[in-house]
């Protein structure tokens, strides 16, 4: 992968759920409306590929790293927590800790929804700047814009509150653009939405 693609990579590591898909969504426009790739392992379904090892080579392939440790309660069916968020940015911060040449440049962004709750369940990380967002898209938004723009090497990114009016624009061109191309929004998969995002991004 070339360099400036490693770059301008950025890994997100975050629930996989339909109460998540808000979130999800605004993180994505956001990273792209700002000009970097969004990576995740919803970007290719491969049976032939150990889920564990995409998420190695993913973050292999990216600098950046948005982390949301917010849905760590207890499932409703099987009472257990959900740990995959926090063993990922584990992976992560060990790749930037012990990797060499790029990896050691590799930084993060870490959300929770309330602020310190972390410190309950992974105490570890304590001391780091762990930014919440209340479940709000639209802090969301702006925070990832601001963390990538004193991470990035492009010299001048759009404002927060810019790109969530840009993003509430796109809300409402989506459905109409859907059903133009014969798809469902709540049936998007992660390729499709980005396809879409980078549409409308080069006709506005």
């Amino acid at each position: 992968m070339a360099r400036q693609s490693y770059n301008y990579s950025v890994f997100i590591n975050c629930p996989i759920d339909d109460g998540y898909t808000p979130l999800f969504r605004a993180s994505v426009f956001a990273i792209l409306r700002c000009g970097f790739n969004a990576r995740c392992a919803l970007e290719e379904d491969d049976s032939g590929e150990l889920r564990l090892h995409k998420i190695y080579r993913i973050i292999s392939e990216c600098r950046l790293g948005v982390h949301d440790l917010s849905r760590t309660q207890l499932d409703g069916r099987s009472r257990l927590p959900r740990f995959n968020m926090p063993f990922e940015l584990g992976l992560f911060l060990a790749a930037k800790h012990f990797g060499r040449k790029e990896h050691d440049r590799k930084v993060s962004k870490v959300f929770e929804a309330r602020p310190h709750t972390y410190e309950a369940f992974i105490s570890d990380i304590k001391g780091q700047d762990i930014s919440a967002h209340n479940n709000s898209p639209r802090t969301m938004v702006v925070m990832i814009r601001d963390w990538l723009s004193a991470n990035s090497p492009k010299t001048q990114l759009p404002g927060g509150h810019a790109i969530w009016r840009d993003y509430n624009s796109f809300i409402r061109w989506l459905p109409q653009q859907c059903r133009r191309v014969k798809l469902r929004i709540a049936d998007l998969t992660f390729g499709d939405y980005g396809n879409l995002v980078y549409e409308w991004i080069e006709n506005n």
